[in-house]
């Protein structure tokens, strides 16, 4: 066996490793012996350096009371790689003893994000590429200018490859002298991307639970932000099976990541989570019973999806009062107060047509959940984000409305002429569906409550609400149809309802008046008009149909069916998938210069420091921040807003943090006009918060 073997084995004998880990350790001595001959011929001298090191100030002179970072640089050679502060299943941490000065004290190392390396069913915490240690340096008030400062730092590490480990040494040390702070402009470079590979603190709290085997985590992100590869690193030994696969899923502003317990299960633990490459953040993760989880099938849990399921057929029972699906409701009543229906054609198209609803109100709610667990930030009626999508809608709702009018006619949403026949339930069904389908621009009460549980439920549970709301769309026309006493209580056919007919048109254009409007939120000047364009040439070959339809001449339709294709090619081609733009308060970047220079002038600053990944940032910035009434304080007011941006890392913000006590984000500042220091604001926002600022 290996000295390097041997001094693994020793190590994990003295430190108690456990049983399991133990097993694995003897099991790679055993592979290692049978390669003894190759890794023998292979094994580096006695005074190669595997991994070297190299001990860097980002100052030589730092300042009296001052924060100062070391780095403590590691180039593995060759196939060698070092370890992270948790090595993983094999492998051993960095140890460190500092020497140091009287007047100066060290913090712990930052370690930069790690990467994965499994060999024979191990999983390795590791370091293949040239990777920076970062220690933070204090010193102490009134240290003369000019002091020297000899540090020494004694470490010991294990360098290791696929098929051998070897334990080394290294005494690094400088020598600084108190001074005025400043840095080399090649040396603050080297600092500045060391310290974006390090991961960022989570200030969000995480939970997880444990059913049996399963160890279950939930980190709070924002759906926007996009993952690739994610790995959950555990910095606390024993928390996870380091080897086990790990699950993860999106749900929402949340990320689900599942993987098996380890050789305890603690009530808490701290834990790296990589997002990608280049971005991880840093968590402290506690333990919260099962019952908590809303996948739980405990009562708590089925009431919450009984109340949703309740809220989302209340609130599609209502929407049949909105503009947009009234006219449609009314024309499929008008078509059961016609004599000589039978009750088995009337239960017929009744259940056909809440067939079309609900099937739409499932497949539209199929299409949101799966674009939230794949990252993309949507909710109900996610599709009218989309400028085709409003422009095929306002083409749409102008042809029922011009329908409704009179200018042509559509069997299925006629006054019934058809419903007799046997063709009369597919004239129902694709009437629903296009009911559920207009109604997803109106939103009504109790809706908004029922669909935002929906997208956190389980994904049968969240079906089930979605079907539920397009029960409650369809529930009237359906006790219609199944109701005799109701069909009777109907009004009997007459002139009048060719009258209702046509006034009916009217919340339909009004219905696309609005669609034109949201549409011209979304869109350039040109896009719209080109956009109005199109109508006018849909209605065009409509009005032509429509002749053709007096006269009874034969394909009608033709004219209709050209315009809407050119109608639909001329509009996509100008809106090709445009997004409403959001409300965006005018602000500065973060400059402290700047800031400087403002506070000088004493003009009033509102500071604040966000991220993409930072869900409590995103809150408060969609209810307090990115405000008109927010907006309009501020300029009335001459306010400055300035944002800082610390999604990827900035040394410059970090060191700012830092010296207002956070070590992350969000934090939200106030610089009052000639105030000497800034107030300090809640982490958590409320819409009037910023506007009592300004009217202090």
């Amino acid at each position: 066996m290996t000295p390097s073997l041997l001094y693994l084995l020793d190590t994990s004998l003295r430190t108690r490793m456990p049983l399991l880990s133990l097993k694995r350790l003897l099991l790679c001595c055993c592979l290692c012996m049978i390669n003894l001959p190759g890794m023998a011929a292979e094994m580096p001298g006695p005074d190669e350096v595997l991994i070297a090191s190299s001990l860097i100030a980002s100052t030589e002179a730092p300042s009296s009371g001052s924060t100062t970072t070391l780095a403590i640089y590691m180039e593995p050679q060759g196939e060698w790689h070092g370890y992270w502060k948790q090595p993983g299943d094999v492998g051993l941490p960095a140890k460190f003893t500092w020497h140091l000065p009287d007047g100066i004290t060290v913090g712990e190392p930052a370690y930069p994000l790690p990467q994965t390396l499994l060999i024979e069913g191990l999983m390795n915490h590791v370091y293949e590429h040239p990777y920076a240690l970062l220690v933070d340096l204090t010193l102490d008030d009134n240290l003369p200018d000019g002091t020297p400062l000899p540090i020494r730092v004694d470490m010991q590490y294990l360098a290791c490859r696929y098929d051998a480990c070897v334990p080394e040494r290294a005494s690094l040390d400088t020598t600084l002298h108190v001074g005025d702070g400043h840095q080399l402009p090649d040396v603050a470079a080297r600092f500045a991307s060391w310290r974006q590979a390090l991961p960022r603190p989570l200030a969000a709290p995480t939970s997880f639970d444990v059913e049996g085997n399963l160890l279950r985590l939930r980190v709070p992100l924002p759906a926007s932000v996009s993952i690739q590869n994610p790995h959950l690193f555990s910095a606390t030994k024993g928390a996870i099976d380091n080897a086990a696969p790990q699950r993860v899923e999106r749900r929402g502003d949340e990320l689900i990541i599942e993987t098996s317990v380890g050789d305890q299960v603690p009530d808490a633990f701290q834990a790296t989570l990589k997002l990608s490459d280049s971005l991880g953040l840093d968590i402290d993760a506690k333990r919260v019973g099962p019952a908590s989880a809303l996948d739980s099938t405990s009562d708590n849990s089925l009431s919450i999806i009984l109340l949703a399921l309740a809220g989302a057929i209340v609130g599609g029972l209502l929407l049949n009062l909105m503009p947009c699906v009234f006219p449609i409701l009314s024309l499929k009543a008008m078509s059961l107060a016609r004599s000589g229906i039978s009750p088995a054609i009337a239960r017929r198209d009744a259940l056909a047509y809440t067939s079309g609803v609900v099937l739409v109100c499932v497949l539209l709610g199929a299409v949101l959940l799966v674009l939230r667990a794949a990252g993309t930030q949507v909710g109900w009626a996610f599709q009218l984000q989309n400028a085709a999508v409003i422009l095929t809608l306002m083409l749409l709702t102008t042809a029922i409305a011009f329908n409704l009018a009179g200018l042509f006619e559509l069997a299925a949403l006629d006054a019934g002429t058809k419903l007799t026949n046997q063709s009369g339930a597919g004239g129902a069904f694709w009437t629903g569906a296009l009911a559920a389908f207009i109604a997803t621009p109106c939103s009504g009460p109790f809706m908004a409550a029922a669909l935002g549980a929906a997208l956190v439920l389980p994904t049968a549970a969240a079906m089930l609400v979605f079907a539920g709301l397009g029960l409650g769309i369809a529930l009237p026309f359906l006790m219609l149809g199944l109701i005799p006493a109701l069909q009777r209580r109907l009004p009997k056919p007459g002139p009048w309802m060719g009258t209702l007919r046509r006034l009916l048109a009217v919340p339909m254009f009004l219905t696309a008046l609005a669609l034109l409007w949201v549409l011209s939120h979304q869109v350039p000047v040109n896009a719209l008009v080109a956009s109005l364009g199109c109508a006018m040439l849909l209605s065009l070959g409509l009005w032509l149909t429509g002749l053709r339809q007096q006269r009874q001449r034969r394909n009608a339709w033709l004219p209709a069916a050209l315009a809407l294709i050119l109608a639909l090619g001329l509009g996509w081609s100008q809106v090709p998938g445009q997004t409403a733009p959001t409300l965006d308060v005018q602000r500065r970047a973060f400059d402290e210069q700047q800031l400087a220079q403002l506070r000088a002038d004493k003009v009033p600053v509102f500071l604040y420091f966000t991220a993409d990944w930072c869900i409590t940032c995103k809150v408060n910035e969609q209810l307090a921040i990115n405000r008109e009434a927010t907006a309009q304080a501020f300029a009335a007011a001459g306010v400055e807003m300035m944002r800082g941006d610390w999604t990827n890392g900035d040394p410059a913000i970090t060191s700012f943090l830092e010296r207002h006590g956070r070590s992350g984000v969000p934090l939200y500042l106030w610089y009052g006009a000639g105030e000497a220091e800034p107030r300090l604001l809640p982490q958590i926002l409320g819409p009037g918060s910023l506007l009592e600022l300004v009217q202090q």
